[in-house]
């Protein structure tokens, strides 16, 4: 959706929880046509009963390279924050419950942080509106992600649950902790009483005359 004024564009993205605007302006020395967007004056994002988030584009820049891979890596099943939490965004796994918290640090002295609480729902919302945008031909900012990285080996390890990650060893102790129990409860085998030769069978021993030549 455009919505056009003489100079300046508007560009709205909308999804159920959320609605997402950007304004700004053709910049026409690179040669952008009307409906084209290069210049960012403004956005706000809009929440069904939450504040009004606006800012400036280095905010949405850290909007978009926060939440994108938090979300990307919540899909490979990892949970961990993403952003500086000193500002100014940074989203990461809530502390009171299942969902997700959003903070936004204001840039001015003496106003405090603010922690919006999102659900799944409101989380996938976001980042459609932010996919939208970035996938936008009409949009020539450059609102590049860090391209996507194969998880670090540490990073795979807190994949798997505890549990199953001390099935293993614990499973291993355990097998030799009970055979060494059986090894001491078993008693020795017993020994076999040595047998005395048979008579005949050994040589009786030479006599004299036999051992001259």
């Amino acid at each position: 959706m455009v919505v056009a004024s003489p100079m300046k564009r508007s560009l709205v993205y909308d999804q159920q929880s959320c609605q997402l605007r950007v304004e700004g302006l053709p910049d026409l020395s690179a040669g952008h046509a009307g409906e084209e967007l290069g210049i960012l004056t403004g956005w706000s994002l809009r929440w069904a009963g939450r504040p009004e988030l606006e800012g400036q584009r280095s905010h949405l820049e850290a909007l978009i390279a926060a939440v994108l891979p938090y979300a990307r890596h919540l899909v490979s099943g990892l949970r961990r924050g993403f952003g500086e939490e000193s500002g100014p965004i940074w989203i990461g796994p809530s502390t009171a419950g299942p969902g997700h918290t959003l903070r936004l640090v204001s840039g001015q002295i003496g106003n405090p942080c603010l922690d919006l609480e999102l659900d799944d729902a409101e989380l996938a919302d976001l980042v459609r509106v932010l996919d939208q945008l970035r996938l936008d031909p009409r949009v020539k900012l450059p609102l590049a992600v860090a391209s996507p990285r194969p998880l670090r080996s540490g990073e795979l390890i807190r994949r798997i649950p505890i549990q199953r990650r001390l099935a293993a060893p614990v499973g291993g102790v355990a097998v030799l902790a009970l055979a060494t129990a059986l090894a001491v409860l078993l008693p020795p085998p017993a020994r076999q009483p040595s047998r005395a030769p048979e008579a005949g069978l050994v040589a009786p021993p030479a006599s004299p005359r036999q051992a001259q030549p």
